[in-house]
């Protein structure tokens, strides 16, 4: 199959004269709710033009989250809370032992293609797992990055990484999660992405027999977003409080 999404023009650098996003790693569990407000609020102060872009590292309770495109029938097995939300895509889960990775850009100041912009999300992680000689592929009828499983069978795929978007005012909220070291069977509770072809499962680093930590792969992910969306300036979120500033929709 063509993968037509192969021919979109990666990268989106900030424009001239645009200061770096904050980035920010959060420490411990986030709750969603937390999460879900402070996104809002920091996108509503970058398209106001009384923030900067921020690029938000988290990791959650478990929980399964429902883009606009899930249907009812994707949810198997309720066992962690269920939040609606306006990203696209369809049912995914979040917990303990993957990264999240929240994006407030600012598309205007960058480039305002939403196609490009989700390829680049996919680069991005695709160059950040080289990183750990982890072969991660997109695509062109399946958003995220996957890895080839022959050790599974012929034409087996697993997805390592899950990509969900919104865009309001050109700024962008949500992201992209990777898995780490998650429990895999939490995945059980729902249809992933809406796949459901039996050779397309969920992988991990760690399932992989790779022993990476989520610093480790913190800082492939910071080396490989400055190759693509330009620097930025890092803020430990282990010292500095996250909600405060995202309740001003200013940095800390």
């Amino acid at each position: 199959m063509v993968n037509e999404r192969d021919a979109i023009v990666l990268g989106l650098p900030r424009g001239t004269g645009s200061p770096a996003p904050e980035w920010r790693v959060e420490p411990g569990l986030l709750s969603y709710e937390r999460a879900l407000a402070g996104m809002e609020a920091r996108a509503a102060a970058i398209a106001a033009g009384q923030a900067t872009e921020l690029v938000w590292l988290v990791e959650h309770p478990p929980l399964y989250t429902a883009g606009t495109s899930a249907g009812d029938a994707e949810l198997l097995d309720a066992r962690f809370p269920v939040y609606r939300t306006g990203r696209g895509g369809q049912m995914t889960y979040h917990g303990p032992g993957q990264r999240v990775v929240y994006l407030m850009l600012d598309l205007k100041r960058r480039r305002q293609d939403v196609r490009a912009y989700v390829a680049t999300l996919e680069e991005w992680i695709i160059r950040a797992l080289a990183h750990f000689n982890v072969v991660g592929e997109r695509r062109g009828d399946r958003v995220g990055v996957w890895v080839r499983r022959p050790d599974k069978g012929q034409g087996c795929e697993d997805k390592i990484a899950a990509i969900g978007i919104r865009l309001t005012r050109w700024v962008s909220l949500h992201g992209v999660a990777i898995n780490v070291e998650p429990d895999l069977s939490h995945f059980g509770g729902i249809v992933p992405c809406g796949v459901r072809k039996q050779r397309y499962g969920v992988t991990s680093l760690i399932d992989l027999g790779l022993p990476v930590t989520m610093d480790d792969l913190d800082i492939a992910l910071k080396a490989e977003f400055e190759s693509l969306f330009g620097a930025s300036d890092r803020t430990d979120g282990r010292t500095t409080s996250a909600s405060a500033a995202m309740q001003t929709g200013r940095s800390a």
